[in-house]
C-alpha cells in the first residue's frame, strides 16, 4: 500500500512530468481505442447480419471440377484437354429430379424448401412478347444447350431421356412456383398484382400471371382474359392459359435492350403454379415426337424445361451442416451446394473487412510508437531521479519495490488516460467508423466504374469475371431462373455495408485495459533493468 501512495505522492508532485505522460497516453489509448472500435464494429455487423438473415442455397453440377479433373494427365500420358470426351459426358449427365431435390430436403438443417419449374413457349398473332425493333427483326429459335440442377433452361431432351438435346428458344418464360414461399420477389416487394389476384398455389389449372407491360402491349389485356402459347418446338401444339393476375415489377426495364432474346426480358415472364407447369409438360411429353436437326442429332420435341430448387436454412451452421447431410442422402461429387445469400453478403463486407484490416495495422503501429515512448520517458524519468532511487536503496528499501513504485506510477496515469480515452472514443467511434466505411464504400465503387469506363460499357453492366456473370451475380435469388432480374444492369459493387450502429462496448474496454497494462509492464520492465544495476551508495557519493 506505501507503494501506491507513494506513487502517487510522486505523480502530484511532478505535475508537468505527470501531465506529458498523461497526454500521450491519452493519445494511445484514443487511438487504440478508435482501432479497436472499427474491428469490433465489423465483427458485430458481420455476426448481427448473420444472425438475422435466412440462408438459401441451390444444388448445381459442377462443371468447373470436372473440366479441371479431365484436363489433369492420366496414368503417366501426356494429357491434354479431351473436347470430345467432355461433350460425351456433358451430354450424358442427367439432371437432377424432383424426388431427388426433396430427398435432400429431408436434413434435418433444411428449415424450408421450394423449388421453381420453367418452361420456354411462343405466342401465337394475338399474344407476343414485349420486344425491341433489333430483337423483333432476329428469329428467337435459337440452340439451348441442356442445363445440369441449378437452373437455366434445360434444352430438349433426347429419346434417352436424357438432357443436353436441342431445341429452340421461345419468346416468353412460364415459371411455376412451388409455393408462395419461392415468390421471392413478392416477398421482397420488388414485384406486386396490381390487378386480380396470385393464382391458387397448389393448382394444376392453367391459371397464370403476366406483367402490367405485357398487357398493355397486348391491346390492355385484363384478368379473365385468355391467352394461347405455343411450344416453339412444334407450332400445332398450343394451350390456353386464363389470367389471373396482373403484376408490376421493379425489375429493370434496360434488360428488354439486351441480346439476350425476348424470352429472357422479366416483362415476358408469365407466372403459374408448378403444378400447372408440371401438367403443361406432362401434355407435352404426351404428343412429343422425336425429331433431328441438322447435324443429325435426335430430340425430342416436348417443351424445354428448367427445375431449380432452394432450400432455406435458419443459419450459417445449417448450411454448413447440408453439404455433409446431402451427401448422406445420396448426393453425388459431381454437384456443389451453393449459396447466392452468402456470396452477396461476403461481398457487402468488403469494405468493412478493408477497413478492419486497416484500423489492425493502424492499432499495431500505434502501440509500437507508444511503447517506445513511454519506454524513452521512463528511462529519462529514472535518470533524473537517480538520487531519490540511491536513497530509498540505502534506507533499505529493496531494489524490486523501487522498480514498482515506478510501474504503479505509470499504471495510474495510464488507465485514468484509458478511461478517458474509453469515453472519448464511445463518442467518436461510431461516427467516425461511418465516414471512413463511407469513404471505403466510395472508393470501391470508384473502382468498379473504372473498370467499366476501362471495358468500354455503359455504366452498371454487370460484368461476369467480377459479378458473378449474366443473370448469375451475387445479387442472384433462386426463386428466378438465372439469377435476379433486378440485378441486371446494376453495379455487383453496390450492396455494400455502409454504417453501423455501434462500436464501442465492453469487449473493447477490457481490450484497452489490457493494453494499458501491456504498456505499463513493457516500461516497468525497462525501469526494472536500469534500477537494478545502480549502486545506490556511488548513487549518493556522485550527487553531483
Amino acid at each position: 500500500m506505501f507503494i501506491f501512495k507513494n506513487a502517487i505522492r510522486c505523480i502530484l508532485r511532478s505535475k508537468s512530468r505527470s501531465v506529458l505522460l498523461g497526454i500521450i497516453s491519452l493519445v494511445i489509448a484514443i487511438s487504440a481505442c478508435l482501432g479497436l472500435s472499427i474491428r469490433q464494429a465489423a465483427e458485430s455487423a458481420k455476426a448481427e447480419t448473420l444472425a438475422g438473415m435466412s440462408i438459401t442455397a441451390t444444388i448445381s453440377f459442377d462443371r468447373q471440377s470436372m473440366m479441371g479433373n479431365m484436363g489433369r494427365p492420366q496414368n503417366g500420358s501426356q494429357g491434354g484437354f479431351d473436347k470430345e470426351q467432355f461433350e460425351a459426358m456433358m451430354g450424358g449427365a442427367s439432371s437432377l429430379t424432383l424426388e431427388e431435390y426433396e430427398t435432400y430436403a429431408q436434413a434435418a438443417s433444411v428449415q424450408n424448401f421450394y423449388y421453381t419449374l420453367t418452361v420456354s413457349v411462343d405466342g401465337n398473332e394475338d399474344f407476343s412478347p414485349v420486344t425491341t425493333s433489333s430483337e423483333s427483326s432476329g428469329s428467337s429459335a435459337g440452340t439451348s444447350f441442356g442445363g445440369f440442377g441449378g437452373g437455366g433452361f434445360g434444352g430438349g431432351k433426347n429419346p434417352d431421356g436424357m438432357f443436353g438435346g436441342f431445341g429452340a428458344d421461345g419468346d416468353f418464360s412460364i415459371v411455376g412456383y412451388s409455393s408462395y414461399a419461392a415468390m421471392t420477389d413478392f416477398i421482397n416487394s420488388t414485384a406486386t398484382v396490381t390487378s386480380g389476384s396470385a393464382f391458387e398455389e397448389e393448382t394444376e389449372e392453367y391459371q397464370c400471371m403476366i406483367s402490367l407491360e405485357l398487357a398493355t402491349y397486348n391491346n390492355n389485356l385484363a384478368v379473365g382474359d385468355t391467352i394461347t402459347i405455343v411450344n416453339p418446338n412444334a407450332e400445332t401444339e398450343t394451350y390456353t392459359l386464363t389470367i389471373v393476375g396482373i403484376y408490376e415489377s421493379d425489375a429493370g426495364n434496360d434488360f428488354s435492350m439486351s441480346v439476350f432474346g425476348s424470352g429472357q426480358d422479366p416483362a415476358n415472364q408469365i407466372y403459374m403454379s408448378a403444378n400447372a407447369v408440371a401438367k403443361l409438360i406432362a401434355a407435352s411429353e404426351s404428343v412429343s415426337t422425336t425429331v433431328k436437326d441438322d447435324n443429325g442429332r435426335e430430340s425430342e420435341t416436348a417443351m424445354m424445361e428448367s427445375l431449380t430448387a432452394t432450400y432455406v436454412f435458419a443459419d450459417v451452421e445449417s448450411y454448413q451442416r447440408f453439404d455433409a447431410e446431402a451427401r448422406a442422402l445420396g448426393l453425388e461429387d459431381s454437384y456443389v451446394i451453393n449459396s447466392s445469400d452468402l456470396t452477396e453478403f461476403e461481398n457487402s463486407l468488403t469494405p468493412l473487412k478493408t477497413l478492419s484490416t486497416m484500423a489492425g495495422w493502424f492499432l499495431l503501429v500505434i502501440l509500437i510508437i507508444g511503447a517506445v515512448i513511454l519506454v524513452v520517458l521512463n528511462i529519462l524519468n529514472i535518470r533524473e531521479r537517480k538520487y531519490e532511487i540511491g536513497v530509498l536503496t540505502a534506507m533499505g528499501m529493496k531494489k524490486w519495490k523501487v522498480a514498482l513504485q515506478f510501474m504503479a506510477e505509470i499504471l495510474v496515469v495510464t488507465m485514468i488516460a484509458i478511461f478517458l480515452g474509453a469515453g472519448i472514443g464511445a463518442v467518436s467511434s461510431v461516427p467516425v467508423t461511418n465516414a471512413l466505411l463511407a469513404n471505403q464504400a466510395a472508393s470501391q465503387n470508384d473502382r468498379a466504374d473504372r473498370l467499366e469506363q476501362n471495358f468500354g460499357r455503359p455504366d452498371g453492366f454487370d460484368f461476369g469475371g467480377f459479378g458473378g456473370g449474366f443473370g448469375g451475380g451475387s445479387g442472384s435469388r433462386p426463386g428466378m431462373p438465372g439469377g435476379n432480374r433486378e440485378d441486371m444492369g446494376k453495379n455487383p459493387f453496390t450492396n455494400y455495408i455502409t454504417e453501423v450502429n455501434s462500436a464501442m462496448n465492453l469487449t473493447v474496454v477490457l481490450q484497452m485495459i489490457g493494453i494499458g497494462l501491456l504498456l505499463t509492464l513493457v516500461a516497468g520492465a525497462v525501469a526494472i533493468l536500469f534500477i537494478m544495476r545502480y549502486n545506490p551508495l556511488k548513487i549518493l557519493s556522485n550527487r553531483d
